[in-house]
């Protein structure tokens, strides 16, 4: 791969700002032609972000010098939009998630390899410095061994600020898979594969009511849980319980609290590149009240970038010839585990994950974005 790399984008909705602001600021990528639906809102974003060419999804497909797709697209078509880029030799990066079934998400990782092309999915905040640090210093042994995780992301719903948020509440969506995807992956980046998972899940209301914009007060089915509780069984020996819910009037985002042998730690909010690391040791003794515990602060080591931190390091992985961090292998694993979730919460019986994941790479604290390496 030569460099910059150039790269295309499938799909310029709201996300794809954030994407193009990070993307346009690393020298190993170049971003050559956005592709839409609506050929007027990819020709403002390409000159709103200084890219020089827009039109169609064909015409991404099309141009000799994009060798990685970003998919922005829906969640319904990822794998359709996905499938067609590396039909046409391209790599891909696409949001979370990966697809929204076995069947043709893991043919599209078969139809990939045997391209000889790469993959890569959302969310790729598990490379930001945040996690990376908490990951560093788990694995440096400075809460001991990892028994248990706890995760919690809870509030009352996206339609308080959403103007259309029946979506969220359809079959594909819910908070499971909404959300906790940036759990999930977080999870399996510490602990590896998951070998089972248990889940219970309820729809506090048939139907709920828009509550801004110019729809407010239109009502919407609710096709999903909008609480789950899962609990999730590990290959290596770890357990965790983790929480989404769309129905909570107390607000609690970003719990991740990793609890081992000698300490607890908690890590960043999985939504975020950034946050606190800190972590307690166990009392040696105490009286009748134990007394406060003393938090240890760990500084957080690395350069704070944002979505398409995972596309870099993919393009540096293919010239490096390693694995990349956020992998369709990773990404199918995590849909794998949600679905299973959905599937116990629904039939009340445990559920083993078919699928499995090779431990995922850390990043070096070293690595930097804004370096020109390829």
């Amino acid at each position: 791969m030569s460099s910059p790399i150039g790269v295309g984008f499938i799909g310029v909705g709201v996300i794809s700002d954030t994407y193009l602001e990070n993307l346009n600021s690393f020298p190993d990528v170049e971003v050559l032609i956005l592709g839409d639906l609506d050929t007027e809102r990819a020709a403002s974003q390409a000159a709103k972000h200084d890219v020089p060419a827009s039109g169609t999804a064909a015409d991404v497909l099309a141009h000799p010098g994009v060798q990685v797709v970003v998919n922005l697209t829906i969640p319904a078509v990822h794998a359709e939009i996905s499938s067609a880029a590396i039909a046409a030799g391209k790599h891909v990066w696409t949001e979370k998630p990966l697809g929204m079934d076995r069947t043709s998400t893991a043919a599209l990782l078969q139809q990939a390899d045997a391209a000889g092309l790469r993959v890569g999915c959302a969310p790729d905040t598990v490379l930001g410095p945040g996690f990376q640090t908490a990951k560093r210093a788990i694995q440096s042994g400075v809460i001991g061994t990892p028994l248990f995780a706890q995760t919690s992301m809870q509030y009352q719903g996206p339609e308080v600020f959403h103007p259309n948020p029946g979506f969220l509440f359809a079959r594909g969506a819910g908070p499971l898979l909404d959300i906790g995807p940036y759990y999930f992956t977080a999870l399996v980046s510490l602990f590896g594969t998951v070998d089972k998972v248990v889940a219970l899940g309820q729809r506090a209301q048939l139907e709920r009511a828009i509550r801004v914009g110019d729809r407010a007060g239109e009502t919407f089915p609710v096709e999903v849980p909008s609480t789950i509780s899962v609990l999730t069984a590990f290959e290596a020996g770890q357990q965790a319980t983790s929480l989404v819910s769309f129905d909570s009037p107390l607000a609690r985002q970003g719990v991740v609290e990793i609890h081992g042998s000698e300490g607890s730690l908690v890590v960043p909010d999985p939504n975020m590149f950034e946050g606190r690391v800190a972590f307690v040791r166990p009392f040696e003794e105490f009286g009748e009240t134990p007394p406060e515990q003393e938090w240890i602060e760990i500084p957080q080591t690395g350069k704070v970038t944002g979505r398409g931190l995972g596309l870099l390091d993919m393009v540096r992985a293919i010239h490096e010839d390693r694995p990349h961090v956020a992998s369709g292998e990773l990404g199918y694993h995590v849909l794998d585990i949600m679905l299973s979730a959905e599937e116990s919460a629904a039939s009340g019986d445990f559920r083993t994950v078919e699928s499995s994941v090779q431990p995922v790479p850390a990043v070096p604290a070293e690595f930097d974005p804004f370096e020109k390496t390829l």
